[in-house]
């Protein structure tokens, strides 16, 4: 692998092909740090609106920090992966706190802030700070993989090392942000999972998989096992035209969200059952079931959820629904819910 080669090339054809992101507009640690977070295992264009509205409704550490957790999770609202939200929130009280605002600019430090790993941790100290640390993230693996031919699975963890001694060995330690970023958009943009557009790559020459033939078979990966399947039960309570709706625990899925009360169904629990008996343990009441509202599914990443939602009962008036954060799979009704009851 001629690093040289690929360095030269990489850059000029990044200068070139660029897309112009509003996160590439400044090189503020903080805007850079928000983007890398909202950035992870979400689509370009789908951040980018999120983004736009954080950015506007926290311009700063400071703003970030003094927010309440619920407007933080309402902006955050539909984006996923609730617990990066939390968790930035958190780490900007501790940057306020401990650095004076300051995002901080040395591993050390900003590494050890809630919810920064590596690959946040070399994103956002190379592209912010200039510092000498590669990317490795899954567009890194796949580029890596067909330059050099790797045959060790790309989601097997054990296969890291290997991938990040790669990236070391290449990255450009004159320029590593812009070189970081570079080889994330051409797997972004060329070097793509299904088709690869090898043709327009700056790279073609230096590819191992393509000198051999051999691009179909890279990356190579480890097949997961089947997505399981939750069958959920969720109880809209009506009274007085109003609606119950409950605050998620801060820890674990969805966590800090408001949602109608929800649970497991039971094996040969019917969901009209499950309903009843989930809002007599959460909130401590008897309820009798009156309709079936709709049946819906909802994929996460490690699992689906089929939720079943009987029309029961609730105390937040329906205009007032937009004030809270609410998980997708509950997004899905209540539109049908308002237009039924609002």
């Amino acid at each position: 692998m001629d690093s040289g080669k690929i360095r030269v090339r990489l850059k000029k054809w990044y200068q070139k092909s660029k897309r112009p992101l509003p996160w590439r507009e400044s090189k503020s640690p903080y805007f850079v740090w928000v983007s890398e977070v909202m950035l992870q295992q979400t689509q370009v264009n789908t951040v980018i609106p999120y983004y736009q509205r954080f950015i506007a409704r926290f311009p700063d550490v400071r703003g970030l920090a003094e927010a309440d957790l619920q407007d933080v999770l309402k902006i955050w609202e539909g984006l996923g992966y609730y617990a990066r939200a939390r968790n930035l929130h958190k780490a900007a009280k501790v940057v306020l706190e401990l650095h004076g605002g300051q995002v901080p600019g040395t591993w050390d430090k900003f590494r050890y802030l809630p919810g920064v790993g590596d690959y946040i941790a070399s994103a956002v100290l190379s592209i912010a700070f200039g510092r000498p640390y590669p990317v490795v993230d899954g567009n890194v693996k796949r580029v890596l993989a067909r330059l050099t031919a790797m045959d060790l699975p790309v989601n097997q963890s054990s296969s890291y090392r290997n991938f990040h001694q790669a990236a070391v060995e290449l990255l450009d330690h004159d320029d590593p942000g812009e070189f970081n970023q570079a080889v994330m958009e051409l797997g972004a943009l060329v070097c793509k999972p299904g088709k690869p557009d090898c043709q327009a790559c700056p790279l073609q020459s230096c590819c191992l998989a393509l000198d051999r033939n051999q691009v179909a078979m890279y990356p190579k990966t480890l097949q997961r096992p089947k997505t399981p399947l939750h069958h959920l039960a969720v109880a809209v309570i009506l009274k007085d035209g109003k609606t119950l709706i409950v605050r998620r625990p801060e820890k674990g899925l969805l966590g800090g969200l408001w949602e109608f009360p929800t649970g497991r169904t039971g094996q040969d629990e019917s969901p009209e059952s499950a309903c009843v008996r989930i809002v007599k343990e959460q909130a401590n009441l008897k309820v009798s079931i009156q309709s079936k509202l709709t049946g819906i599914r909802h994929a996460y990443t490690h699992f689906k959820m089929k939720l079943d939602g009987p029309a029961d009962y609730r105390w937040v008036g329906f205009d007032e629904l937009n004030n809270y954060p609410f998980p997708k799979a509950n997004h899905k009704f209540i539109p049908m819910l308002i237009a039924q009851h609002g």
